[in-house]
């Protein structure tokens, strides 16, 4: 099995053309990938095999008026089949890579305490746990 990890920008649209089954939480959407990768600030590090996505780790870097760039890594996701091959680890250096190339501090995620295999992966590539351990969500879809 020969994975390559890359980064994506602009004009490697058709790369999440061929993407493998339960890596992405939904179909990929070739008109939000396109605006995806026309922003400077999303970022997506992709796993291939026999040009197929098999994996992807998605961030966005950010700034603020009191704070240095950090980077939200959003999601992690690996093709059932090919879990627990150190696939999120490669995409998640390189993502952390990448941060560090865009001059970014910190970079974070969420995820859930009850979730054994990624609060292993995490801590397996450096990562604490930090302090905060409530996430509130709004769907903003609703009516008010």
């Amino acid at each position: 099995m020969t994975i390559e990890i890359r980064l994506l920008g602009p004009g490697d649209e058709a790369v999440l053309a061929q993407v493998a089954q339960d890596v992405f939480d939904n179909d990929v959407d070739p008109a939000l990938t396109r605006r995806f990768l026309a922003d400077p600030r999303h970022h997506i590090a992709v796993a291939v095999e026999d040009g197929q996505v098999v994996g992807f780790a998605s961030a966005v870097d950010y700034i603020h008026p009191d704070k240095p760039a950090e980077l939200w890594i959003n999601e992690v996701g690996v093709a059932p089949a090919l879990q627990r091959r150190g696939i999120a680890s490669a995409l998640m250096r390189a993502m952390l890579d990448h941060g560090r190339t865009l001059g970014c501090s910190t970079a974070w995620l969420g995820t859930e305490r009850s979730n054994a295999a990624a609060m292993g992966l995490y801590r397996a590539i450096g990562g604490r746990l930090a302090e905060a351990d409530a996430v509130f969500e709004w769907d903003l879809e609703e009516s008010s």
